[in-house]
């Protein structure tokens, strides 16, 4: 059985080198890339058999678990009667009722669902209609966006126009004109006078938002895109009150906010969408990964009413899409997988209060993070670390006889 399942993966990992371009990926001589073949629940196996633990949840995707079989079995169903349609002038029953159920989620008047085929084609979506949308109500000079410092926000022409990772941008140059960087939220990294005041810290971000409007024009500025909790550079949560803040400021120069929850949402931060965490309602929100959990590949831009208005005449059209936005037969995936996470959020709230009354009578000796107090020891010794208390310890880790420095901001997404 091994000699077999040797060979077998020998042949997979030559077919893979002759034929097969990974995404991010080296190739040259000597580099073979994983081969993974099943996953179930937690847990994959590669062509040798071997099993790992797949923490990254694929890409911040299988929310549900691999190997669901009922998710499986729907798609197939669906695929008996109806494998695929697109949405172009059309619709499907599945794709209404996915629509109807993300929208009941939604905060607000965020009530009209766009799909897409994944996250950085709902990002291009929500760029697209932030442009549109202006022209339309008679501003055709607001097409520029702001984002934040080290954020990734996709690969598409526009997406990545968006991203503030230089590294990625530069062998694509030049991309789509017209997007522009504001610091991020890295507390640690924060400027001299707020380094010991979370809540100005926040003001300061937001603030500098406020000066990017001002300095480009505020009727050239379409659009600010944030996650809730910035994923690239190391995870970075929102300051008190910072979220509060950009609300008032794209209120005041008349610019959509865009929530991108392409990771966040679907109860990776806690609620099914991310803003409703952190106390704002965005203009528009983008999301895939966790909305299909990785079954199908799926996203969606979610929009105001407001926004909609003006397609809602009878003849101006938003004229954007995909072949494989939400017309596939996956879609009974996406609403069996929405209901497999609701008894799994139910139970958080309950998991986070067995977690502070084990943590409570800890001490140093037998600290439940003791590995955590050794590196901040050899940190100390080296001059450098960085902050790793996650969200949902911040209360109970305070009570708790271990230095500062372990007692970060960071928000650590989990399943």
């Amino acid at each position: 059985m091994g000699h077999k399942m040797t060979t077998v993966s020998s042949d997979l990992a030559a077919k893979a080198n002759r034929h097969l371009w990974g995404h991010f990926a080296r190739h040259g001589p000597g580099i073979t890339p994983p081969i993974i073949t099943r996953g179930q629940g937690v847990t994959i196996w590669d062509s040798n058999g071997k099993s790992y633990l797949d923490g990254l949840s694929g890409l911040f995707v299988v929310q549900v678990g691999h190997g669901r079989e009922e998710l499986a079995e729907a798609a197939a169903k669906q695929a008996e009667q109806l494998a695929f349609f697109p949405l172009w002038s059309y619709a499907t029953p599945t794709a209404i009722e996915l629509a109807e159920r993300i929208a009941r989620y939604a905060p607000g008047d965020l009530n009209r669902v766009f799909f897409t085929t994944g996250g950085g084609e709902a990002v291009e979506s929500a760029w697209k209609l932030a442009k549109n949308y202006f022209k339309l109500i008679g501003k055709p000079g607001k097409h520029k966006v702001v984002s934040r410092a080290v954020a990734y926000h996709g690969t598409p022409q526009g997406a990545l126009a968006i991203t503030g990772l230089p590294v990625f941008k530069e062998p694509f140059e030049p991309l789509t004109p017209g997007g522009f960087r504001v610091p991020n939220t890295n507390f640690y990294r924060a400027p001299a006078p707020y380094q010991d005041d979370e809540k100005a810290f926040g003001q300061y971000c937001a603030d500098r938002i406020a000066e990017a409007i001002e300095f480009e024009g505020p009727d050239t500025v379409a659009a600010v895109f944030l996650e809730p909790v910035q994923n690239a550079g190391g995870c970075f949560p929102p300051p008190p009150g910072y979220f509060e803040r950009v609300r008032e400021i794209c209120d005041t120069y008349d610019v959509l906010l865009v929530s991108d929850e392409v990771i966040c949402a679907f109860g990776r931060i806690g609620s099914m969408f991310a803003c409703d965490d952190f106390g704002y309602v965005p203009d528009i929100i983008t999301c895939a990964k966790g909305l299909t959990s990785g079954y199908s590949p799926i996203g969606a831009m979610i929009a105001s009413d407001r926004l909609f208005e003006p397609f809602d005449d009878g003849k101006t059209v938003f004229g954007h899409g995909y072949t494989f936005g939400g017309g596939g037969a996956g879609q009974p995936r996406h609403l069996r997988a929405r209901r497999a996470q609701r008894p799994r959020q139910a139970k958080r709230p309950r998991a986070a209060r067995h977690a502070r009354e084990a943590l409570r009578p800890a001490d140093r000796r037998r600290h439940p993070r003791r590995g955590l107090l050794l590196w901040h020891r050899a940190g100390q010794r080296q001059g450098h670390q960085g902050d790793v208390r996650r969200r949902g310890m911040r209360t109970p880790a305070a009570r708790l006889p271990h230095p500062r420095g372990v007692r970060g901001r960071a928000v650590l997404p989990c399943r």
